[in-house]
């Protein structure tokens, strides 16, 4: 099995699929592979011999530890795609968990911010610094393409074209889209664009100059951790309650966009879901302010005693 592994988590990786999706790939699998040693000698997991009453038993142990049906799924889904791969390339004669059941689970909503915790949140960086500069850039940029973090590490200079206010995203499984960037952020980016080389080290006998947008400050490209450490600083600083976090921007992207009557499909195509039914959940959130303001507003909304 830990062959079949392998070779299942370098076909995702040529796919282009995040390195977030990959870990869980891998921490998923590996996960199954250690339960399943008991049921086979010396420890040799035979992914043959894997059948869905061992899988099963995987998950009801795993339910009964206290996982949630939440994470059950998405070891689910990984489980179906693991087995689904190895069939599909003939490393086993048929598949365990053809019928294995997905658990069902509510889904959340996705916590954004109000446009006016997102202006506060725009305004925090420090313009007389050239990370406050930078920074500033990264926080419009995300809010104004409803990038996620690891587009935004990736991005290129290239990719943004200033001129005609666009950016070309390269998302996830390396699919492309074109999404409008706002006048704040072309100004933003315009300011760090002017300083950026102010990044690059003062000894520059062994630095290789990079095309990559934001920079370290060794002149390196920002990671994708680096960039959430950065944004949760700022984020601590203005969120009232738990749970929010950078990709709150993107949501707070897609969520101010409808409320301000976006159409759904556009909203889809600049935040690069291939299912319209992903768009989907951030109508909820338009409605309920929506139910909100009638609420407080509409002069029959509330029944008279």
């Amino acid at each position: 099995m830990k062959e079949a592994i392998k070779l299942f988590i370098r076909t995702q990786m040529s796919r282009g699929l995040s390195q977030h999706t990959i870990k869980a790939y891998e921490s998923d699998l590996q996960q199954l592979h250690n339960f399943l040693i008991k049921y086979f000698e010396d420890e040799n997991v035979d992914v043959n011999a894997i059948t869905r009453l061992y899988l099963r038993d995987f998950l009801r142990s795993l339910s009964l530890k206290g996982v949630g049906n939440r994470s059950l799924a998405r070891k689910s889904t990984t489980i179906k795609n693991f087995f689904q791969f190895c069939e599909k390339n003939r490393l086993i004669k048929s598949n365990p968990a053809l019928n294995l059941k997905i658990p069902k689970f509510e889904k959340k909503l996705p916590k954004h911010f109000t446009e006016n915790e997102m202006e506060d949140l725009l305004n925090i960086p420090d313009l007389t610094t050239k990370f406050g500069i930078r920074n500033k850039a990264i926080l419009e940029i995300i809010y104004s393409c409803g990038m996620r973090i690891s587009e935004v590490a990736n991005c290129t200079i290239q990719q943004i074209d200033i001129n005609e206010k666009l950016i070309r995203i390269i998302g996830k499984g390396n699919k492309e889209r074109i999404v409008p960037i706002g006048k704040k952020a072309i100004k933003a980016l315009n300011n760090y664009l002017r300083i950026r080389n102010q990044f690059y080290p003062s000894e520059k006998k062994e630095f290789k100059v990079v095309n990559t947008l934001f920079l370290s400050k060794s002149g390196k490209p920002l990671t994708a951790d680096e960039l959430r450490e950065i944004l949760d600083h700022y984020i601590r600083l203005v969120a009232k309650t738990r749970g929010y976090s950078p990709h709150s921007i993107r949501h707070s992207f897609a969520t101010h966009l409808l409320s301000h009557g976006a159409d759904l499909r556009a909203v889809q195509e600049m935040l690069g879901h291939s299912n319209l039914s992903t768009t989907e959940i951030y109508t909820h959130l338009s409605l309920r302010d929506l139910k909100k303001v009638y609420n407080q507003a509409h002069p029959r909304s509330k029944k008279k005693e």
